[in-house]
């Protein structure tokens, strides 16, 4: 079980998310409790009352609302009264049981999830204390109840593996519920330190996020549209404006998360470069298209920044591995757009490394396969080999031996 706790400002917003889920059958209510009434009889005005009843015996505390969610694996067996058991026996344990709340049983994912709504201030208008729950709180009890209830444990599975990431397709599902999917994971799972960044990471998932002209109306306002790409790479559909998804993918969001993420792109970066250096350094020049498919093997996709006229002016390295993004130039100067186009070619020509022909033309001499095609390559190895000081191993035999070895030189040549 992955459990996670995020405070917000406006239970209004989690209730009306959740609602939403719940009108086009994608979720339903699993459970309620401190309502005085059966939920199903309350309709939206009401639910959201009770939580407000509360907030206004406290209403400098800003950050009043709590919403969870309870995630599980695939192969958890899970019943309603099983998941209303482990909801009830959490929210207990993180110090939530006596407070007012609803979850709801989300269907629109291949492993069963719960979302909680429910609020910090309590019937003496006090706030819990919520300041690093998680650990505090939140982790032990999840471990507790895997062992309670059987579920498949969370620590030391690699969930990047398990719940992948999956490319938009315009018309496979409903565009809104694709683009949310997908700018909440990127907006949450990697760190870009700006809007290009983050741009070229949605790229990747077949996404296409736009900030407007610069003089334009949306632009000053820090406006955001999402649309999903087409097989062209324009975009196609309905396009939806950032403020309407839940997970908040708008532009004063994502500045609060650059700085942030500077620092924790950092203990990447080196990584990064040796991955990158690896497949470069294979090649003297490297065609464009050569580059960007052995990038992607190491899980790297290089995005090219171009202006109007098509010129290259900028490169971007997505680490799929690490979830980080680094523009080239934040690498080093040897990872420029300029440094990095020049070695571009019409074709590929890897490096070739001396101790490797070498020991090749060996093994033809000692299997009797007679002289390399080209006579005067071998003149120049043979040239070089001598320089150097370094005998011919098929003439070993022919060597003057030294007195103290000559019986055992003879055993060797016979």
């Amino acid at each position: 079980m992955v459990a996670k706790i995020v405070e917000g400002r406006s239970i209004r917003g989690i209730l009306h998310y959740n609602e939403q889920k719940v009108d086009r059958g994608e979720a339903k209510v699993l459970m309620a409790s401190g309502f005085a009434t059966e939920i199903e009889r309350l309709n939206f005005q009401q639910r959201h009352y009770r939580f407000e009843t509360l907030h206004q015996l406290s209403p400098r505390i800003k950050c009043n609302a709590m919403h969870i969610t309870l995630n599980f694996h695939p192969d958890d067996q899970l019943d309603t009264e099983k998941m209303q058991l482990v909801t009830s026996a959490y929210l207990e344990k993180i110090g939530f049981g006596e407070q007012p709340y609803i979850a709801y049983q989300h269907l629109d994912a291949a492993h069963p999830h719960i979302h909680i709504a429910t609020t910090r201030i309590q019937r003496n208008g006090k706030p819990i204390f919520t300041n690093k729950i998680g650990w505090r709180l939140s982790e032990p009890a999840r471990k507790e109840l895997e062992e309670k209830f059987g579920l498949v444990k969370a620590q030391g599975r690699k969930l990047k593996n398990e719940a992948r990431l999956k490319v938009a397709a315009y018309g496979m599902a409903p565009t809104k519920k694709q683009l949310g999917n997908t700018t909440g994971a990127v907006m949450r799972d990697y760190a870009y330190t700006s809007f290009s960044e983050y741009k070229a990471v949605l790229a990747q998932f077949n996404v296409h996020v736009d900030r407007g002209f610069e003089d334009s109306v949306m632009f000053e306002n820090k406006g955001l549209v999402y649309s999903i790409l087409g097989s062209d790479g324009y975009p196609v559909g309905v396009p939806f404006k950032a403020s309407a998804f839940y997970n908040g993918a708008t532009m004063k969001n994502l500045e609060k998360r650059f700085e942030r993420n500077a620092d924790k792109r950092k203990a990447f970066k080196q990584s990064l470069k040796q991955r990158i250096d690896g497949v470069v350094d294979r090649y003297s020049a490297v065609s464009k298209e050569t580059l960007i498919k052995e990038l992607a093997s190491e899980q790297v996709a290089l995005v090219l920044r171009r202006n109007e006229t098509g010129l290259i002016y900028g490169l971007t390295f997505v680490d799929h591995r690490h979830r980080t993004v680094f523009n080239g130039s934040d690498l080093g100067k040897a990872y420029s757009a300029k440094a990095v186009t020049e070695r571009f070619s019409d074709r590929d020509v890897p490096k070739q490394y001396l101790c490797k022909e070498a020991s090749t033309n060996f093994l033809e001499k000692d299997m009797g396969l007679g002289k390399t095609q080209s006579g005067q390559e071998e003149s120049l190895l043979d040239g070089l080999l001598k320089k150097a000081g370094y005998d011919d191993p098929t003439v070993i035999g022919k060597r003057r031996k030294k007195k103290n070895g000559q019986q055992q030189s003879q055993n060797l040549s016979s």
